[in-house]
């Protein structure tokens, strides 16, 4: 047995979906990477690519 690392419910851990116990699972953890749930903190400054699109998130077209 195996515990989903969503919403830990243990499920057969040779699960199709592994290491999470269905696709809806599989979605929400996909849905946290793609909002940028998951960070890694660093002390390097971010490009200037970065920041132009950060701007352009938050509308300030300057």
């Amino acid at each position: 047995m195996a515990i989903c690392p969503i919403c830990s419910k243990a499920y057969k851990a040779e699960g199709k979906y592994r290491p999470f116990c269905s696709k809806r699972c599989q979605d929400i953890d996909l849905g946290r990477w793609f909002g940028g749930s998951y960070r890694i903190a660093t002390d390097e400054p971010p490009d200037e690519v970065e920041l132009e699109i950060a701007r352009r998130e938050r509308g300030d077209d300057r």
